[in-house]
């Protein structure tokens, strides 16, 4: 049955990796995945926050239930990749591994499927849609998720490139970092390029703010903190011989704590007052979390480092790897319920070892055992018999 569920993962994920969905138009995608797990016997919901998917697999009257989430969006990046499999669709690819991922908890759903009887509880398999835009999660919440299906702990998993091949790396407490975005409008006064003298340069201004940001974490936010601000793009109104009068900054910030993301937008907006206000400009911050932190509970973690050190060994499982500076959507799914998100290595060569969103990246395929077999291991190991009589670790 091994080799059988292997070849059926490699062609689901191979098939979702050719036809690629951007967030909330993963109608084939959430389709195929809504049939497949009803060919397995599950209790399948489709429409969950527009195009997510639950399937429920329950045994007994235990009132023990968890949820195992995977994504299904694609990225709006070119492939560049030239194997088979490769997307059909212009700048809509699977750069992320969320097509494994869905092969992954797929897999796991058909074992468990076979295997029910070796639960005692409920176990809701959710298959999220618009993970790269931070909005599916909480389309998903607001359509009930957590009320519809009462699960009690959620857990997700990421792969990693540059993390070995079937590697588990995990950590209790802050794993992936808030992201916030900023656009700085700065209002000069225009005019021709030969009579700089006459005008309010909104350019040297800018030039000024984004020099001054560098300080906020070298400055303002303790090395303990973990703290990042990018300035990403500078766009003006000018033209060759023409002094603009309007530049906009725009960037991205990261943290692991809620009062790191807020010192820096304070003391951008501070930064921005007054260099504007010295050069007799005006200046807007417009400053927008995105994201907030995932941050892993303790029992939680406990249960999935057991799973993971049952599948791969205690040498191949980092329990206390080092935050991931990207950000997450699931985040918000453990805002509402304890939990864990685990990495699982990729691998460190070729496609596989690309970063994400990278166009020549593509997800391992020999993971896709190690990713299955560790839901179906922590599965066993929260609705077993001897969890049903104790609901914690």
């Amino acid at each position: 049955m091994q080799e059988i569920l292997e070849k059926k993962m490699k062609e689901w994920r191979r098939d979702i990796h050719k036809h690629p969905e951007l967030g909330f138009n993963e109608r084939r995608t959430s389709g195929k995945i809504a049939s497949i797990l009803e060919e397995f016997g599950l209790e399948v919901f489709r429409g969950i926050g527009k195009t997510g998917v639950v399937a429920v697999l329950k045994n007994g009257k235990s009132k023990r239930s968890i949820g195992f989430r995977a994504d299904m969006d694609g990225l709006p990046i070119q492939e560049e990749n030239n194997f088979s499999y490769r997307s059909i669709y212009d700048k809509v690819f699977h750069g992320c591994g969320h097509d494994g991922h869905s092969a992954m908890l797929l897999g796991a759903a058909y074992c468990l499927s076979r295997q029910k009887n070796a639960l005692y509880g409920t176990l809701y398999f959710i298959f999220q849609p618009n993970e790269e835009n931070g909005k599916g999660a909480l389309a998903m919440i607001n359509d009930g998720l957590f009320k519809r299906f009462p699960m009690q702990e959620i857990y997700g998993l990421h792969n990693m490139p540059g993390l070995t091949a079937g590697k588990f790396a995990v950590r209790e407490g802050s794993i992936m970092t808030s992201e916030s975005i900023f656009l700085i409008t700065v209002q000069g006064r225009g005019g021709h390029a030969s009579m700089p003298s006459k005008t309010i340069d909104p350019i040297v201004i800018a030039a000024e703010i984004v020099l001054a940001l560098q300080t906020i974490v070298s400055r303002s936010v303790d090395p303990d903190e973990w703290g990042v601000l990018s300035v990403t793009e500078i766009v003006t109104d000018g033209a060759r011989n023409v002094i603009p009068s309007k530049v906009i900054i725009k960037g991205d910030c990261r943290a692991l704590e809620t009062n790191t993301q807020r010192k820096i937008e304070t003391r951008m907006r501070k930064i921005v007052r007054g260099i504007c206000s010295a050069h007799g400009a005006t200046g807007k911050v417009r400053y927008k979390d995105e994201f907030i932190v995932t941050i892993n509970t303790p029992n939680e973690t406990k249960a999935a480092i057991i799973a993971a050190q049952e599948v791969s060994g205690d040498l191949l499982v980092d329990i206390n790897c080092p935050p991931c500076g990207a950000s997450e959507d699931f985040a918000r799914m453990l805002e509402k319920r304890p939990g864990c998100y685990i990495l699982l290595g990729n691998g460190k060569s070729g496609h596989c070892g690309r970063s994400l969103h990278n166009p020549h990246y593509d997800l391992n395929d020999k993971i896709l055992t190690a990713g299955c077999n560790y839901w179906v291991a922590l599965a066993k190991e929260r609705l077993s018999a001897r969890q049903n009589g104790r609901a914690k670790l």
